[in-house]
């Protein structure tokens, strides 16, 4: 066997490799002589098959089953010594006149070969590295929504501006009645609060559904109608008070700290107003990480420039999937993943240029930390780590978990990467200027 390569050209290659009768025909025989001696053929006995029968039956099929099976073991065992780095996998270039009974089989191979580049993480304008903070309006907003969850309701008899009112939207044309609970606040006009003010139970409201909400998929669950047919709704519905009830708030006191964090875990508003800012900034922490994240790997796809074989790989991607594509289909695929692959690449690069490695160990370490977190949710705050190995290890025995965690945590290291050489310029926001800035919300 002997294997040359051509190179066309940095991203292309073209590799032969020749195969001589002698490497494949003992191994041919052999697998032909077993047959014989297994083959139920009409006319003969067990095992006495003429050899020569069994070669014509089955000699043609053998014989590309084991040029096939060289051919594969030959291309991976070159590549891993030649070190070539392959994007997609070999083509076979199409033979179609090929002489099985030739004594020297000739196979040619395109490559498609990943470019040689250099990745900088300085960019020229520096990027934003967000710290979000939850200021005092968000902190005390969630401890009125606490206060609201471990609040009881207290009957009313007319309907106030706070108060939570139980009724029925009903419109027999179009069939609909469902019974839910609301609240003024959720109404786009100050025009429907105004007829819903002093009403009692038994009372009937008219209402049209154009305008009624802001979100139409607060219609769409008051209605309980479907997604296309909320859209555009306009029609006129009743709502039929059943019950009124005003939220007392929850005290803030010990019994509430307890419940909601553990015996002892929060003992003043003091602490517990710190405690929901600790948890808020954690939050926060993921969110702006990912947004760095998105923001550096935006960068080094736009400002690391190399060529890629797109030729090829279009080609490859023909056959490559589940489905076959035509070279136009190929063509539309290649280009939505371009950008994908140009970043696949880029990020192998600083993984092996900065010798970042997720280790067994690693993934171990991660798995039990998630695992202590959500046991000490129901209250489990110290197992054992022979508890915690065991857990884990039946975790991580399916592949797909072990993977996901696997990239989980390489995703954080090179993260972790940007933070210490990306040019970042540090920004502290609250949540609400962060998602104006970010996503032009107002």
């Amino acid at each position: 066997m002997n294997i040359t390569r051509e190179n066309i050209d940095a991203l292309n290659a073209v590799v032969k490799v020749d195969i001589a009768k002698e490497d494949y025909s003992n191994k041919v025989e052999e697998i032909l002589n077993n047959y014989r001696k297994t083959a139920n053929i009409p006319g003969f006995r067990k095992g006495h098959v003429p050899y020569q029968m069994v070669k014509k039956q089955y000699g043609k099929a053998v014989l590309v089953d084991e040029v096939n099976k060289l051919l594969q073991d030959a291309l991976n065992k070159y590549l891993t010594e030649e070190k070539l780095d392959v994007l997609g996998q070999p083509l076979p270039k199409p033979q179609d006149n090929l002489d099985w009974d030739s004594e020297l089989l000739s196979f040619e191979f395109e490559l498609g070969l990943a470019p040689e580049f250099t990745v900088d993480l300085k960019s020229k304008k520096a990027i934003t590295q967000y710290t979000i903070v939850a200021d005092d309006k968000m902190i005390d907003e969630q401890v009125k929504r606490i206060q609201e969850q471990y609040g009881k309701l207290v009957s009313q008899e007319a309907v106030e501006k706070d108060s939570e009112i139980r009724g029925t939207f009903k419109n027999e044309e179009k069939g609909i009645e469902n019974t839910v609970a609301i609240t003024l606040d959720k109404f786009k006009g100050k025009a429907t609060e105004k007829k819903f003010i002093g009403a009692k139970v038994g009372d009937v409201i008219e209402l049209k559904t154009k305008g009624l909400y802001d979100d139409d998929h607060e219609l769409m669950h008051a209605l309980k109608v479907s997604h296309d047919e909320v859209h555009d709704l306009d029609i006129p519905v009743t709502f039929t008070i059943v019950e009124i009830n005003k939220r007392e708030l929850a005290d803030l006191d010990q019994d509430l700290f307890d419940k909601l964090f553990g015996k002892d875990a929060v003992k003043s508003v003091t602490e517990l107003r710190a405690k929901i800012k600790e948890d808020a900034d954690k939050q926060f922490a993921q969110q702006a990480d990912q947004k760095l994240l998105n923001d550096v790997t935006e960068y080094l796809v736009e400002n690391t420039t190399f060529d890629l074989p797109a030729e090829f790989l279009q080609k490859w991607m023909q056959t490559a999937g589940e489905e076959p594509m035509d070279a136009d289909q190929a063509k539309d695929e290649y280009e939505k993943s371009e950008k994908s692959l140009r970043y696949q690449l880029i990020e192998g690069k600083l993984i092996e240029d900065n010798n970042i490695q997720v280790t067994i160990e690693d993934i171990k370490g991660f798995t039990k930390e998630r695992i202590k977190e959500q046991m000490a949710q129901f209250g489990q705050m110290d197992p054992s780590d022979e508890e915690l190995e065991n857990i884990a290890a039946r975790v991580l025995s399916n592949q797909d978990e072990a993977r996901r965690v696997s990239e989980q945590l390489m995703s954080q290291k090179l993260l972790n990467l940007y933070k210490e050489k990306a040019n970042l310029k540090p920004k502290e926001v609250t949540y609400d200027n962060f998602i104006k800035e970010v996503y032009g919300d107002k």
